[in-house]
């Protein structure tokens, strides 16, 4: 599987982005979906995961309650809407996708090592 991802930009704080992880090539349904994120002088982190079907998620605890992950299985498409934007969100974001990754609830599944197939970043930078 091949991924692109595409939405970032520059915002004002308390602003919202919806970042797109578009694929090609292969069996979409077939990989959980992760956003990653990295900041200047900072480890790789991730910050949200969906399952293969889209019944299970997880999410960084900085960012619960303000971002939403999904996916459209037909359309191949994994977005992450990002509401309530700080500062501390700056990074270049990532999608990455995993065959084996089994989403068990309790667990953090969203490792960046975990995922193979990784997109080209894009960057967010909230700002005012």
């Amino acid at each position: 599987v091949q991924l692109q991802a595409s939405g970032g930009g520059l915002v004002q704080p308390g602003g919202s982005l919806r970042l797109s992880c578009a694929a090609s090539e292969g069996n979409f349904d077939y990989y959980a979906i992760g956003w990653f994120r990295q900041a200047p002088g900072k480890e790789r982190e991730g910050v949200s995961c969906i399952s293969k079907r889209g019944d299970n998620s997880w999410y960084l605890d900085p960012v619960k309650g303000r971002f939403t992950i999904s996916r459209d299985n037909d359309q191949k498409m994994t977005y992450l809407q990002m509401n309530d934007l700080k500062p501390e969100d700056t990074a270049v974001y990532s999608c990455a996708a995993d065959s084996l990754v089994m989403s068990l609830p309790g667990t953090n599944w969203c490792r960046p090592g975990w995922y193979d197939h990784w997109g080209q970043g894009t960057l967010v930078t909230v700002s005012s």
